[in-house]
């Protein structure tokens, strides 16, 4: 079976032309030009790879990434008119695999295509992140045994907070919004969430961080979420 591809832009011009390319290569396709319809693709066709507009009408891209990374790791390659930079960290940051700024080359479209395709399909589904121990620099988790040491010293965590801490742990780098950690981690809907969540974080730091204040590992991202990284 031919591996599954839904292609994301308000633009239905750029929409027909990566079709033409992609059809040519024998992938099967899906399309949207916004990205709550995306969101109903993804929940009910079986995708391989998803090439996601930023700038889009109802939700752009990069609100469509948060919640399609809360349950999937298809690989996401953005496109942007954007070419700064700052906005490609960001897209990365968020979750996204690759970045392909506007306009872009058909060759160069088709080889990232390929890669991550390869990469997904070789590793499979399967990189989803349940290796038994997770490190990041000095925090080393173990998933079976629910325990987390820091410098080589166990340090004892709350249920919840051992939940926000795997949960980070498994993508480092990765920002995750206050509504996406709570959902994820209390399971329910996220309604005025942000200081219950911060208060976690906050006691999460004090335990894990030599200078809670000036934090090596858990960040905060101001004006989008949190992240556990290695300084």
């Amino acid at each position: 079976m031919q591996p599954s591809i839904l292609i994301v832009d308000d633009d239905r011009d750029i929409v027909r032309a990566i079709s033409l390319l992609l059809e040519k290569q024998g992938y099967r396709l899906y399309t949207a030009h916004n990205g709550l319809d995306a969101l109903d693709i993804v929940a009910t066709a079986p995708l391989h790879l998803i090439l996601l507009d930023i700038m889009m009408p109802n939700l752009d891209g990069l609100s469509a990434l948060m919640r399609i990374r809360s349950t999937k790791n298809i690989p996401v390659i953005l496109l942007s008119a954007k070419s700064e930079d700052s906005d490609k960290i960001l897209g990365l940051s968020m979750g996204a695999d690759d970045y392909i700024a506007k306009p872009y080359n058909p060759d160069e479209l088709l080889a990232r295509v390929q890669a991550q395709l390869r990469r997904y399909l070789t590793l499979g589904s399967v990189n989803t992140g349940n290796e038994d121990v997770l490190t990041v620099g000095d925090l080393v988790y173990d998933k079976e045994k629910k325990t987390l040491a820091v410098r080589g010293e166990p340090v004892h965590l709350t249920a919840t907070e051992r939940k926000i801490v795997e949960l980070l742990m498994q993508k480092p780098g990765r920002i995750y919004s206050a509504e996406e950690i709570y959902e994820r981690v209390w399971n329910e809907p996220a309604y005025s969430c942000e200081n219950t969540v911060m208060v976690h974080i906050r006691r999460i730091r004090e335990k894990i961080e030599l200078n809670p204040r000036e934090p090596d590992y858990l960040k905060v991202v101001w004006g989008i979420g949190y992240k556990i990284d290695k300084k």
